[in-house]
C-alpha cells in the first residue's frame, strides 16, 4: 500500500485527506516529504504549508486554516500531528476538541487543501465512529516494518529515484550487511548511488566495498564464520571490532543475542512454525529470522546448548572476574573451535 500511495503522490494524484500512522517512522517521514515536494512549489511552502500538534492546538483552529484559500498557488498542505482521539490511548493533551466539527469537515473537505493526520501509533481504535470515518475518507498508510520482499522493492525504488539501477544480488547483500533499518539503508543507498553515478549501476562488488557494517551486522558475519568453523576469519573480525573501540562486553552481548535467536528459530521451526510466525512470536524482523534459520541448520541441539553455556560462563567471568575482557572472547572462540573439532 505504501508504494501505491507514493506512486500517486509522485504523479500528483492527491486526495484531500491522508492518515499516516504506525511504528516505522521512516515511512511516515518519507511520505510527508513526498507530499511537500510534489504538492507545493518551493515558493509556496512559506505561505501554504502548516503544521499543528493536536495535543496543543484545537482541531477547530486547524480546520479554519484548511478552509482558508491559498494565498498563492493551487493548494494548502496541513499536517495534523498526534490525533490521539483516534486511539484508545490516554493523552495528556492540553486542549479539548470539538470533534463534531471534524466530522462535518470530513463529509465535505475543502478541495484546495490536503490534510495529513500523522501519529506514531501502533494501532487505532477501530470502535470509534470518527476513526472509521477518517479511514473510509482518507488515503491510509499503516507504517509498519517492511517484509523481505517489500524491502527489496523499496531498495530498488530508492535506487531508481537516485537515477541508478541495483542488481538483485546487490540488493540481497545490502540487506545482509546493512540490516533492515530504513534510515541506515537510505544513507548507504545514497552513498552507493553517488559512487555509481557514472556507470548508473550498483553491483555486488560496490556493495561489498562501500557498505558500512553496523555492530550487529559485523557480529552476524562473525557468527557466520563461527558457524562455518572458520576461527581465523572470526578472530580477524573480532580484532577489527576492537580496533573500532567496540567494548568486549557489548560484543559478547550481541554474539549471545544472535545465538539465542538461532536457538529460538531452530526450536520453533521444529514445532512447525513458519518463518513469518516465528518472526511475530519472537518479535524479530522476518529477514533476520530467515538468516538465522540458515545458520541453525549447521548446529545440533546439543551444540547450541553447549554454546549458550559457554557464553553464559564468559558473561559471568567478564562481569565478576579479573581476567582481561578482550581475552575472554578469544577464549570463547578457541573453546568453540576445539569443541567443534572434537565432535567431528
Amino acid at each position: 500500500m505504501v508504494f501505491d500511495i507514493w506512486k500517486q503522490i509522485r504523479a500528483k494524484s492527491f486526495t484531500p485527506l491522508y492518515l499516516l500512522y504506525g511504528t516505522e517512522p521512516y515511512l511516515i517521514n518519507e511520505t510527508k516529504q513526498l507530499l511537500i515536494n510534489h504538492a507545493l512549489s518551493p515558493e509556496e511552502i512559506d505561505f501554504n504549508l502548516s503544521s499543528y500538534d493536536l495535543e496543543e492546538t484545537s482541531i477547530e483552529t486547524a480546520l479554519e486554516d484548511a478552509e482558508t484559500f491559498p494565498f498563492i498557488g493551487e493548494r494548502r498542505l496541513i499536517f495534523l500531528h498526534n490525533p490521539f482521539f483516534l486511539t484508545a490511548e490516554k493523552s495528556k493533551a492540553k486542549v479539548e476538541h470539538n470533534l463534531s466539527r471534524l466530522e462535518s469537515y470530513l463529509k465535505d473537505p475543502a478541495p484546495y487543501t490536503i490534510i495529513v493526520f500523522s501519529g506514531a501509533y501502533e494501532k487505532l481504535d477501530e470502535r470509534k465512529k470518527l476513526t472509521k470515518q477518517i479511514k473510509k475518507s482518507a488515503s491510509v498508510l499503516e507504517a509498519k516494518k517492511l517484509n523481505e520482499s517489500e524491502l527489496k522493492v523499496w531498495i530498488r525504488d530508492r535506487a531508481a529515484a537516485n537515477g541508478v539501477q541495483i542488481d538483485e544480488e546487490a540488493v540481497e547483500l545490502m540487506l545482509t550487511l546493512a540490516g533492515t533499518n530504513l534510515f541506515m539503508l537510505t544513507s548507504e543507498l545514497d552513498k552507493l548511488s553517488l559512487y555509481a553515478e557514472d556507470e548508473k549501476r550498483i553491483d555486488v562488488k560496490i556493495v561489498e566495498q562501500l557498505v558500512s557494517r553496523s555492530l550487529e551486522q559485523n557480529i552476524f558475519t562473525l557468527v557466520d564464520k563461527i558457524v562455518h568453523r572458520n576461527i581465523e576469519e572470526a578472530l580477524r573480525i573480532y580484532y577489527d571490532l576492537l580496533k573500532l573501540n567496540e567494548e568486549p562486553i557489548k560484543i559478547l552481548a550481541v554474539i549471545t543475542n544472535q545465538f539465542r535467536l538461532i536457538y529460538q528459530v531452530k526450536e520453533l521451526a521444529r514445532r512447525g512454525y513458519g518463518q513469518n510466525q516465528i518472526a511475530g512470536y519472537i518479535k524479530a524482523h522476518p529477514f533476520r529470522v530467515k538468516l538465522a534459520a540458515g545458520q541453525a541448520k549447521l548446529f545440533s541441539d546439543e551444540e547450541l546448548v553447549q554454546i549458550m553455556n559457554l557464553l553464559a560462563d564468559s558473561d559471568y567471568q567478564m562481569k565478576t572476574g579479573g581476567m582481561n575482557k578482550a581475552l575472554l572472547i578469544e577464549l570463547f572462540l578457541f573453546k568453540l573451535n576445539r569443541n567443534a573439532l572434537e565432535s567431528k
